[in-house]
């Protein structure tokens, strides 16, 4: 299998993988279909699977999903962007980002910064495109990000073309490449105050007695802006 700089054609995918592709045309699409897929706990051991081994295995943690919704919608016009978030406790997350101008549904244009996403948190998935910076949707994580031990201290937006021609759509094999380039890449602080850190952590300490396993939802504002959780 050859490698691409840019969006590969129709003819490098399989015809299952092109099905998911003409069926996942805009990122709400491809949202719902990665919240459909089961998420992958990695119990037999660390993943970083491409979007054709996704498509074959049918799981996905949190880059694996990034990954596989930059190779969906750059079929569609989309730049293959992700977000690269530092918590303080080591435990990052990525996203897929994409910017839309109008009802259009490319997004090459200036338009709002929404993103899609998978994790293992329900306040971790997709927003819809309504913010007017990366910081600003970035923003949006913060919340949500705080459990017992996280908490956002830095993000980055990244240009997955920079891998060049390393493999990041068909690979067969664990990409530990991609996770070390993101690693590596210096990220921009994100400031927050300790009080609104230790009121959040506060919050979620006593959900967490109430429910110590369900998802946490009601307890965050601005629901709004997230993709839909169906």
């Amino acid at each position: 299998m050859a490698a691409f700089r840019e969006a590969p054609p129709k003819e490098a995918f399989t015809r299952s993988e092109w099905r998911i592709i003409r069926r996942c045309r805009t990122p709400e699409q491809v949202q719902r279909f990665l919240r459909s897929l089961p998420y992958n706990w990695e119990r037999g051991g660390d993943t970083l699977r491409s979007f054709r081994e996704v498509a074959r295995r049918g799981t996905a943690q949190c880059l694996e999903a990034a990954l596989v919704a930059a190779v969906i919608l750059e079929q569609h016009g989309y730049a293959p962007l992700v977000v690269s978030f530092e918590s303080k406790d080591g435990i990052d997350h990525v996203i897929y980002v994409f910017r839309r101008r109008g009802p259009a549904p490319h997004g090459a244009g200036r338009g709002p910064w929404g993103s899609v996403a998978r994790s293992r948190d329900a306040g971790l998935h997709g927003r819809r495109p309504v913010f007017r910076t990366i910081r600003e949707l970035v923003w949006s994580y913060f919340d949500p990000y705080v459990d017992f031990t996280g908490r956002i201290t830095g993000y980055q937006l990244v240009d997955l073309r920079k891998l060049g021609r390393y493999d990041w759509r068909f690979s067969r094999q664990n990409m530990w490449k991609v996770e070390k380039f993101l690693l590596d890449i210096p990220h921009r602080r994100l400031r927050s105050s300790d009080r609104r850190y230790k009121t959040l952590h506060e919050r979620y300490k006593e959900y967490r007695k109430r429910d110590p396993t369900g998802p946490v939802i009601d307890i965050y504002s601005h629901r709004d802006t997230w993709m839909a959780l169906d």
